[in-house]
């Protein structure tokens, strides 16, 4: 017999947020462990937050959504608060029962600025890594550093003299604007846009962006990202990055290597790397000129080691580009966008600890 198609509303509900999510949904086993982390953060979150006034928007809520953003590519918080209305799965992660209204996109960006002005991702990213299931899957000898560009919100006709002597676009929404002779720098232009986006170029042949460089610190065990930072985009940025990232994880440690390619060999970096008891597996660039690295370090298998393992840590940037968010994040500013990549980061080692504690038990 044919079912019918009419439709007949309901005056009541009785939908259980929790039964309609499968026991054996991926999320499951990864709200467990943010739920741990968050109630780890219980006392930073009572430190930023009044106990006075209109309740705001839960950081522990806050937090579990802009995660949904980075495992799901919602490219937006305008369209995270859209699918958070009508996707249960996403009401249940965050927190929100069925009849909750969800919040405004602005009063939403608004308490996430909160978060970054605290230095909440960084400490959320910590506060992972010493979960006591996570703790035993890290490294804490061997280490391996990189950089990636993170490309600006911000057009290249934004790019203009700082002095106000070149030529503007022209009318219109997306008015011509004609670069042919025009020699451009940062010292000379600057984004209207986003000020603090610079010109760089990633590499020999590449053409030069309006970007950041996120810089990510991995764990060689099992490629877990154990720090991360965004800077502004210049030539010494990422070997800069690399020795606050490595001091502030692991201060006043014992020996300890870092695999790193061959932007990180210079004698400045792998001086400064040994005074801070760092054994510098650097990439030797030998093509023009003499490495800093020679037989005394390439000669321990370890060397070896540290050049093969280092190369899973495109892994994340590949992963925080593709699914992430970090192609060209809708961000303007340092601040918002090093919060952005941190978190990013972050999701990423949410991703793939469950199936590593899986295998190693």
């Amino acid at each position: 017999m044919r079912g019918s198609d009419e439709r007949t509303g309901t005056l009541f509900s009785y939908v259980d947020v929790e039964d309609r999510v499968p026991s054996n949904h991926p999320l499951r086993s990864i709200r467990t462990i943010v739920n741990d982390v968050l109630e780890g953060l219980n006392g930073e979150f009572a430190r930023i937050y009044s106990d006075k006034g209109r309740p705001s928007i839960a950081p522990e809520r806050l937090l579990r959504a802009l995660l949904l953003q980075a495992f799901y590519t919602i490219r937006s918080e305008r369209q995270l608060m859209e699918q958070l209305d009508y996707n249960l799965l996403y009401r249940w992660f965050v927190g929100l029962g069925v009849d909750e209204a969800v919040w405004v996109p602005t009063v939403f960006t608004k308490n996430r600025d909160r978060l970054l002005e605290a230095d909440v991702a960084r400490k959320f990213l910590a506060e992972l890594l010493n979960h006591e299931r996570v703790r035993k899957l890290l490294s804490d000898e061997h280490f391996s550093v990189d950089g990636t560009q993170v490309q600006a919100w911000a057009s290249m006709k934004s790019f203009r003299a700082k002095d106000g002597s070149d030529e503007p676009p022209g009318p219109g929404r997306n008015g011509e604007r004609s670069f042919h002779g025009e020699k451009r720098s940062n010292e000379t232009h600057a984004s209207t846009t986003d000020p603090e986006a610079q010109l760089h170029r990633k590499g020999a042949g590449k053409e030069a962006k309006l970007a950041f460089l996120g810089h990510a610190l991995m764990e060689n065990r099992n490629g877990l990202i154990v720090e991360a930072d965004l800077t502004q985009a210049n030539g010494l940025a990422e070997r800069q990055a690399a020795q606050v990232m490595i001091a502030r994880h692991a201060p006043d440690a014992r020996r300890l290597t870092l695999g790193a390619d061959k932007a990180y060999d210079t004698r400045d970096f792998v001086a400064d790397l040994r005074q801070l008891n760092v054994t510098p597996h650097v990439a030797q660039n030998d093509t023009n000129r003499r490495s800093a690295i020679d037989g005394r370090t390439t000669r321990h298998c370890g060397y070896a080691v540290s050049q093969r393992k280092r190369k899973r840590i495109e892994e994340s940037f590949g992963w925080g580009k593709t699914i992430g968010g970090l192609a060209r994040p809708m961000l303007r500013g340092v601040d918002k966008l090093r919060f952005k990549f941190t978190l990013t980061m972050a999701s990423y080692n949410l991703i793939r600890i469950p199936k590593l504690l899986a295998a190693a038990t």
